[in-house]
């Protein structure tokens, strides 16, 4: 018995349930499967290659091609069709194709042009009543359509940083409640009230700080709307390292690499508000040497900043400022 090749394609902008049915059903009667993703900067700002990556990591075993010079044009007109279906056949290649597997229109010229079976799946969206669409204008609202991975890489991830008695804490907050979103406190105070023996830590500790707080921001994010607001990450971890131990575990130094580009924002909170000097802090003093430290840290890696000054209200306003220029995938130096 001759082997079985499905095919499909689309822009997947971004990936949804409905794709996510389209190939689980090729897979399901295909011995094997392909799926072309083009590129759309016309239709969305997530990479080419970022919405490859999630077909890849859901699904190991599909041949995932990325048509980076694609054609642009969409319509039912029989140019249009000539011109995709000598792009997928003569520019890439495309041999040996059994079935296309599709939910649109063009699944019928596009599978005679291959020679191969319109296999239509869900064509009614009765079975995932969706569309990217939709989704794109309101992610939140639509993300039980969207897998874990993908509507992760949708929220803009914030996050402040800082020495200790900056604002942090008080500011993630706020601007959560702001914007109709979560944030994920600071999880090494937690666990340092739990666990510090003469108010230290272990090297190890501070290992498992940054993977706790690492794993509770993953866990927020499906619960984000558009941003999520850190306090501290794992850069200040591997600082406190520094600090106590003169040294961080090499699994800290790999979290704090991670970090460089895990945020989209960075907000520095400013040492101008009056220090809080509570029992589990060790002064005003060492807060301006912590405060000097992440600056030139921030500096060293190359890791663009924001500073905030003033009251509440007031860095507030300008976080905001930030975040109505910013747009997640679209370089930020064009916006500002």
């Amino acid at each position: 018995m001759s082997s079985t090749h499905g095919l499909t394609l689309g822009k997947y902008a971004p990936f949804h349930k409905g794709h996510q049915y389209v190939i689980e059903t090729a897979l399901a009667e295909m011995d094997e499967v392909t799926v072309i993703i083009y590129d759309a900067p016309e239709t969305t700002f997530v990479p080419l290659s970022v919405r490859s990556r999630w077909i890849k990591q859901l699904y190991p075993t599909v041949r995932v091609i990325e048509a980076w010079d694609g054609p642009t044009q969409i319509g039912d007109t029989e140019e249009i069709q000539r011109m995709h279906e000598k792009y997928v056949i003569d520019t890439l290649g495309i041999r040996d194709i059994t079935h296309f597997y599709s939910s649109e229109f063009y699944g019928e010229h596009m599978s005679l042009a291959l020679g191969a079976v319109n296999r239509q799946v869900n064509p009614q969206r009765s079975e995932v009543p969706i569309s990217a669409t939709l989704i794109r204008e309101n992610p939140f609202q639509n993300r039980s359509f969207l897998h874990p991975i993908v509507y992760q890489d949708l929220i803009t991830k914030v996050v402040f940083v800082g020495a200790p008695s900056t604002g942090k804490s008080t500011l993630a907050e706020y601007m959560a409640q702001r914007l109709n979103t979560v944030w994920m406190p600071e999880y090494g105070r937690e666990y340092w009230e739990q666990h510090q023996i003469e108010r230290r830590l272990s090297p190890q500790q501070l290992v498992e700080i940054a993977e706790g707080h690492i794993e509770r921001e993953n866990q927020l994010l499906m619960h984000a709307n558009q941003y999520l607001f850190c306090d501290t990450n794992a850069i200040t971890t591997y600082m406190f390292g520094q600090a106590y131990h003169g040294y961080a575990d090499v699994r800290l130094e790999a979290l704090a690499r991670q970090a460089q580009s895990r945020y989209d924002i960075v907000f520095l909170c400013d040492v101008d508000i009056p220090y809080d000097d509570t029992w589990d802090r060790s002064g005003d003093v060492q807060r301006l040497v912590f405060q000097k430290q992440i600056v030139a840290d921030l500096q060293t890696r190359n890791i663009p900043y924001f500073v905030l000054k003033g009251d509440v209200y007031t860095r507030a306003v300008k976080i905001e400022h930030v975040l109505q220029a910013f747009h997640k995938y679209k370089s930020l130096a064009t916006e500002l």
